[in-house]
């Protein structure tokens, strides 16, 4: 049995491989899963390169419930606690908001300080705020819905490329959120947590932590926080990073991290073909 299927006491594995879709797409479900591939695929690295992930690389990062993912591939959260956190926090950030209040949009083509400006036209005394900064000229606003729409329909006189409703459960990475951050609040302070092997990029102040207390209350703040992923990318190449590998489903943030800065070779592993070529490198 995987050990993410017995830490949730179900067969994540098999939702992962087989589906059905409306089920895995669940926040609950979707969140621990994405870190179920990810980490399977560390493990395989791992074996394969005959050396721990942390000592490959200088930094760790992931976005958003991914930063979680490079928690657990520091060695900071075990695999079950990070499933069954994950799990926790999918269902504490659906409940924290109820449907139809909260919606979230991503505005193109605008300035992470354009977009703020934006969203404080917007608001009207509701929530509306950044909740993703994502690279130059992507950046996603969350909050309630009616300051959601208000933002959409002001975006292209503003000068947005395009202003699109994401088809999301709940308002993530704003106010909204705060029932949410003390349900986390209280079980990150239950999980036990080992020493970071490599240092993590945070989400909230996009620098590298390494200390397990500032990590837990990072963490907490992360569910109300935007996510800084535009500013990790630059300060990565701050820090002398000049090569960026994901590790996970999908490559988006290998494009994200292209637009962040074009000098940092980025790629990702999908397939065992890209572990092969990336394995030729070390």
């Amino acid at each position: 049995m995987w050990v993410w299927d017995e830490a949730l006491q179900q067969k994540l594995s098999s939702l992962i491989l087989a589906g059905p879709q409306d089920a895995l797409t669940l926040t609950e479900n979707a969140q621990p899963a994405l870190m179920a591939v990810s980490m399977a695929m560390v493990r395989s690295l791992e074996v394969e390169s005959g050396k721990p992930l942390p000592s490959l690389c200088a930094y760790l990062a992931g976005h958003s419930l991914g930063e979680y993912t490079a928690l657990c591939a520091a060695g900071i959260f075990s695999i079950a606690d990070t499933a069954r956190l994950l799990r926790l926090r999918g269902q504490a950030m659906q409940q924290a908001v109820p449907v139809g209040i909260g919606a979230m949009a991503a505005i193109l083509g605008l300035e992470v300080h354009e977009v703020e400006s934006l969203a404080n036209d917007a608001a009207l005394g509701e929530v509306c705020v950044i909740a993703n900064d994502n690279s130059p000229g992507q950046v996603v606003l969350s909050g309630h819905k009616g300051a959601i729409d208000r933002a959409i329909s002001l975006a292209p006189e503003r000068g947005a490329k395009r202003a699109i409703p994401l088809a999301v459960s709940a308002p993530f990475h704003c106010p909204l959120m705060e029932p949410a951050a003390q349900t986390m609040g209280r079980a990150l302070a239950a999980t036990p947590m080992n020493e970071a092997q490599t240092p993590i990029m945070s989400n909230v102040t996009a620098m590298p932590v390494k200390e397990n207390t500032l990590i837990r209350s990072l963490l907490v703040d992360q569910i109300t926080a935007p996510v800084r992923w535009r500013e990790i990318g630059l300060n990565l190449r701050n820090l002398s990073v000049t090569t960026v590998i994901e590790i996970g489903a999908g490559k988006v943030l290998t494009g994200l991290m292209k637009r962040i800065d074009p000098g940092i070779h980025a790629s990702a592993i999908n397939t065992p073909g890209d572990m092969d070529t990336f394995l030729k490198t070390l």
